[in-house]
Protein backbone atom coordinates (compact mmCIF):
# COMPACT_ATOMS: atom_id res chain seq x y z
CA UNK A 1 0.00 0.00 0.00
CA UNK A 2 1.16 3.49 -0.48
CA UNK A 3 0.26 5.03 2.51
CA UNK A 4 3.23 2.61 4.16
CA UNK A 5 6.00 3.61 2.22
CA UNK A 6 8.63 5.28 4.03
CA UNK A 7 9.62 9.12 3.96
CA UNK A 8 13.26 9.40 2.58
CA UNK A 9 15.42 12.07 3.57
CA UNK A 10 19.40 13.14 3.18
CA UNK A 11 21.75 15.48 4.27
CA UNK A 12 25.71 15.75 4.13
CA UNK A 13 26.21 13.96 7.74
CA UNK A 14 24.54 14.39 11.10
CA UNK A 15 22.42 17.62 10.65
CA UNK A 16 19.73 15.94 8.87
CA UNK A 17 19.01 14.07 12.14
CA UNK A 18 17.53 17.54 13.32
CA UNK A 19 14.72 17.28 10.36
CA UNK A 20 14.50 13.59 11.35
CA UNK A 21 14.02 14.26 15.29
CA UNK A 22 11.15 17.05 13.90
CA UNK A 23 9.44 14.26 11.47
CA UNK A 24 10.05 11.25 14.44
CA UNK A 25 7.56 13.87 16.61
CA UNK A 26 4.92 15.20 14.05
CA UNK A 27 4.70 11.59 11.68
CA UNK A 28 5.31 9.00 14.38
CA UNK A 29 3.45 6.38 12.12
CA UNK A 30 5.77 7.09 9.34
CA UNK A 31 8.53 4.85 8.52
CA UNK A 32 12.05 6.34 7.30
CA UNK A 33 14.85 6.09 4.93
CA UNK A 34 17.79 8.50 5.98
CA UNK A 35 20.95 9.40 4.10
CA UNK A 36 24.09 10.83 5.55
CA UNK A 37 26.55 12.04 2.84
CA UNK A 38 28.86 11.81 5.57
CA UNK A 39 31.79 11.13 2.95
CA UNK A 40 31.40 14.31 0.98
CA UNK A 41 30.70 16.79 3.99
CA UNK A 42 30.56 20.00 4.21
CA UNK A 43 28.86 20.46 1.37
CA UNK A 44 29.08 24.44 1.84
CA UNK A 45 32.40 25.13 0.08
CA UNK A 46 31.52 22.36 -3.07
CA UNK A 47 30.47 23.72 -5.98
CA UNK A 48 26.70 23.79 -7.39
CA UNK A 49 27.32 20.62 -10.23
CA UNK A 50 28.90 18.14 -7.43
CA UNK A 51 26.26 19.30 -5.16
CA UNK A 52 23.56 18.78 -7.83
CA UNK A 53 25.44 15.39 -9.16
CA UNK A 54 25.61 13.74 -5.38
CA UNK A 55 21.62 14.36 -4.90
CA UNK A 56 20.91 13.14 -8.09
CA UNK A 57 22.66 9.98 -6.73
CA UNK A 58 21.32 9.97 -3.51
CA UNK A 59 17.63 10.58 -4.83
CA UNK A 60 17.99 7.89 -7.24
CA UNK A 61 19.10 5.66 -4.22
CA UNK A 62 16.01 6.92 -1.82
CA UNK A 63 13.84 5.90 -5.06
CA UNK A 64 15.02 2.33 -5.73
CA UNK A 65 14.86 1.72 -1.72
CA UNK A 66 10.73 2.57 -2.88
CA UNK A 67 10.37 5.78 -1.00
CA UNK A 68 7.27 7.64 -1.41
CA UNK A 69 8.11 10.75 -1.01
CA UNK A 70 11.58 12.73 -0.19
CA UNK A 71 12.94 15.35 1.97
CA UNK A 72 15.81 17.37 1.24
CA UNK A 73 17.05 17.64 5.07
CA UNK A 74 19.93 20.01 4.02
CA UNK A 75 20.07 23.87 2.93
CA UNK A 76 22.19 23.71 0.58
CA UNK A 77 20.72 21.20 -1.54
CA UNK A 78 17.42 22.81 -0.88
CA UNK A 79 18.88 25.82 -2.27
CA UNK A 80 20.80 24.74 -5.44
CA UNK A 81 19.83 20.62 -6.80
CA UNK A 82 16.13 20.46 -5.73
CA UNK A 83 15.05 22.62 -8.16
CA UNK A 84 16.35 20.50 -10.82
CA UNK A 85 15.39 17.36 -9.67
CA UNK A 86 11.65 18.06 -9.24
CA UNK A 87 11.70 18.42 -12.73
CA UNK A 88 14.01 15.15 -12.98
CA UNK A 89 11.84 12.88 -10.76
CA UNK A 90 8.47 12.15 -10.52
CA UNK A 91 8.50 11.38 -6.79
CA UNK A 92 7.20 14.13 -4.56
CA UNK A 93 9.84 16.53 -3.18
CA UNK A 94 10.05 19.28 -0.55
CA UNK A 95 13.32 21.13 0.97
CA UNK A 96 14.27 23.42 4.01
CA UNK A 97 14.38 26.97 2.30
CA UNK A 98 10.62 27.79 1.36
CA UNK A 99 9.15 26.50 4.76
CA UNK A 100 12.12 28.50 6.60
CA UNK A 101 11.51 31.69 4.91
CA UNK A 102 7.66 31.74 4.99
CA UNK A 103 8.33 30.77 9.39
CA UNK A 104 10.59 33.87 9.16
CA UNK A 105 8.70 36.14 7.98
CA UNK A 106 5.92 35.24 10.61
CA UNK A 107 7.59 35.81 13.24
CA UNK A 108 10.09 38.57 12.54
CA UNK A 109 8.50 42.06 14.05
CA UNK A 110 10.84 45.14 12.21
CA UNK A 111 11.58 43.33 8.86
CA UNK A 112 15.18 42.51 9.56
CA UNK A 113 16.03 39.20 9.15
CA UNK A 114 19.54 37.79 9.28
CA UNK A 115 20.34 34.61 7.77
CA UNK A 116 23.58 31.64 8.66
CA UNK A 117 24.28 29.74 6.55
CA UNK A 118 26.88 27.44 4.21
CA UNK A 119 28.84 29.25 1.71
CA UNK A 120 27.14 27.53 -1.39
CA UNK A 121 23.60 28.69 0.13
CA UNK A 122 24.44 32.04 0.99
CA UNK A 123 25.81 32.77 -2.49
CA UNK A 124 22.57 30.94 -4.38
CA UNK A 125 20.68 33.72 -2.36
CA UNK A 126 17.63 31.73 -2.12
CA UNK A 127 16.20 32.23 1.38
CA UNK A 128 16.75 36.36 0.38
CA UNK A 129 14.66 35.42 -2.78
CA UNK A 130 12.11 33.50 -1.60
CA UNK A 131 11.93 36.12 1.25
CA UNK A 132 11.76 39.22 -0.96
CA UNK A 133 9.14 37.38 -3.43
CA UNK A 134 6.66 37.44 -0.70
CA UNK A 135 7.84 40.68 0.78
CA UNK A 136 9.88 42.90 -1.10
CA UNK A 137 10.58 45.15 2.06
CA UNK A 138 11.91 42.64 4.21
CA UNK A 139 15.80 43.77 4.81
CA UNK A 140 17.59 40.26 4.45
CA UNK A 141 21.14 39.80 6.00
CA UNK A 142 22.83 36.77 5.11
CA UNK A 143 26.47 35.56 6.79
CA UNK A 144 28.50 32.16 5.44
CA UNK A 145 29.50 30.33 8.38
CA UNK A 146 32.27 27.46 6.66
CA UNK A 147 33.84 26.86 9.71
CA UNK A 148 30.92 25.69 12.03
CA UNK A 149 29.68 22.05 10.13
CA UNK A 150 33.34 20.94 10.28
CA UNK A 151 33.02 21.58 14.30
CA UNK A 152 30.02 19.61 14.80
CA UNK A 153 30.85 16.90 12.92
CA UNK A 154 33.73 16.80 15.52
CA UNK A 155 31.33 16.99 18.34
CA UNK A 156 32.87 20.26 19.32
CA UNK A 157 29.66 21.65 20.26
CA UNK A 158 30.14 23.98 23.37
CA UNK A 159 34.23 24.87 23.14
CA UNK A 160 35.94 27.91 23.29
CA UNK A 161 36.46 27.43 19.04
CA UNK A 162 33.37 27.26 18.55
CA UNK A 163 32.14 29.79 20.61
CA UNK A 164 34.66 32.02 19.00
CA UNK A 165 33.52 31.32 15.74
CA UNK A 166 30.13 32.30 16.66
CA UNK A 167 30.98 35.37 18.25
CA UNK A 168 32.63 36.22 14.71
CA UNK A 169 29.97 34.95 12.27
CA UNK A 170 27.31 37.22 14.26
CA UNK A 171 29.02 40.26 14.84
CA UNK A 172 27.61 42.05 11.38
CA UNK A 173 24.18 40.68 12.20
CA UNK A 174 24.00 41.91 15.55
CA UNK A 175 25.27 45.28 13.91
CA UNK A 176 22.79 45.18 11.53
CA UNK A 177 19.43 45.05 13.64
CA UNK A 178 17.59 41.71 13.29
CA UNK A 179 15.11 40.38 15.35
CA UNK A 180 14.77 37.47 13.63
CA UNK A 181 17.97 34.59 12.63
CA UNK A 182 17.34 31.72 9.87
CA UNK A 183 19.56 28.83 11.34
CA UNK A 184 19.70 27.97 7.46
CA UNK A 185 21.83 25.02 7.84
CA UNK A 186 20.60 21.77 9.66
CA UNK A 187 23.58 21.34 11.58
CA UNK A 188 22.88 24.77 13.17
CA UNK A 189 20.09 23.85 15.59
CA UNK A 190 22.69 22.13 17.56
CA UNK A 191 24.56 25.07 18.02
CA UNK A 192 20.72 26.79 18.82
CA UNK A 193 21.57 27.03 22.40
CA UNK A 194 25.28 29.22 22.08
CA UNK A 195 23.03 30.95 19.11
CA UNK A 196 20.83 32.59 21.20
CA UNK A 197 23.10 33.42 24.25
CA UNK A 198 25.26 35.76 21.69
CA UNK A 199 22.24 37.10 20.07
CA UNK A 200 20.14 37.51 23.22
CA UNK A 201 16.19 36.57 24.04
CA UNK A 202 15.17 39.95 21.68
CA UNK A 203 16.50 37.97 18.07
CA UNK A 204 14.23 34.90 17.33
CA UNK A 205 15.93 32.09 16.10
CA UNK A 206 14.34 30.18 13.05
CA UNK A 207 14.57 26.06 12.45
CA UNK A 208 13.19 25.60 9.02
CA UNK A 209 13.11 21.67 10.35
CA UNK A 210 10.10 22.41 12.80
CA UNK A 211 8.26 24.35 9.34
CA UNK A 212 9.30 21.73 6.81
CA UNK A 213 7.39 19.00 8.36
CA UNK A 214 4.34 20.34 9.32
CA UNK A 215 4.33 21.46 5.43
CA UNK A 216 5.33 17.84 4.58
CA UNK A 217 2.57 16.51 6.99
CA UNK A 218 0.25 18.23 4.58
CA UNK A 219 1.72 17.67 1.50
CA UNK A 220 1.40 14.23 2.38
CA UNK A 221 -2.20 14.41 3.53
CA UNK A 222 -2.99 16.42 0.66
CA UNK A 223 -1.60 13.61 -2.01
CA UNK A 224 -3.17 10.58 0.10
CA UNK A 225 0.16 9.28 1.42
CA UNK A 226 -0.08 10.23 4.98
CA UNK A 227 0.17 6.77 6.49
CA UNK A 228 -3.21 6.45 9.09
CA UNK A 229 -2.29 3.01 10.59
CA UNK A 230 -0.90 2.20 13.82
CA UNK A 231 -1.30 -1.15 13.01
CA UNK A 232 2.38 -1.70 11.93
CA UNK A 233 5.42 -0.04 14.14
CA UNK A 234 7.03 1.98 11.99
CA UNK A 235 11.01 1.45 10.66
CA UNK A 236 14.02 3.62 10.50
CA UNK A 237 16.97 2.57 8.22
CA UNK A 238 19.84 4.60 8.24
CA UNK A 239 22.54 4.95 5.08
CA UNK A 240 25.53 6.72 4.73
CA UNK A 241 28.92 7.36 2.46
CA UNK A 242 31.21 7.35 5.37
CA UNK A 243 32.17 5.76 8.16
CA UNK A 244 29.21 4.11 10.11
CA UNK A 245 30.69 4.22 13.76
CA UNK A 246 31.33 7.76 13.25
CA UNK A 247 28.00 8.57 12.09
CA UNK A 248 26.31 6.30 14.92
CA UNK A 249 29.02 8.33 17.46
CA UNK A 250 27.68 11.23 16.59
CA UNK A 251 24.21 10.57 16.17
CA UNK A 252 24.62 9.03 19.61
CA UNK A 253 26.17 12.49 20.75
CA UNK A 254 23.45 14.86 19.44
CA UNK A 255 20.34 12.52 19.79
CA UNK A 256 21.27 10.76 23.15
CA UNK A 257 20.07 7.92 21.68
CA UNK A 258 22.02 4.93 19.84
CA UNK A 259 20.67 4.75 16.24
CA UNK A 260 20.08 1.36 14.72
CA UNK A 261 22.41 -0.57 12.35
CA UNK A 262 24.00 2.33 9.99
CA UNK A 263 24.65 0.96 6.39
CA UNK A 264 27.94 1.68 4.13
CA UNK A 265 26.61 2.32 0.41
CA UNK A 266 29.05 3.73 -2.26
CA UNK A 267 27.52 6.99 -3.58
CA UNK A 268 29.65 7.28 -6.48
Amino acid sequence: MERVRAVGLFDSGVGGLTVVNELYRELPLESTVCFGDSAHVPYGSRSAEELIYLADKIVSFLIDQGVKYIIFACNTNSSLSLPILQKRYPIPMIGLVQPGAEWALQVSRNRRIGVIATEATVQSASYESAIKAMDANTLVFSQAAPELVPLIEAGKIDTAETRLAIKRYLASLKKNGIDTLILGCSHYPFLSKIISEELGPEVALVDPARATVLEAKADLAARGLLNYFNGQKPQHQFYVSGDPASFQAGASLFLGEALPGVVKVKLV
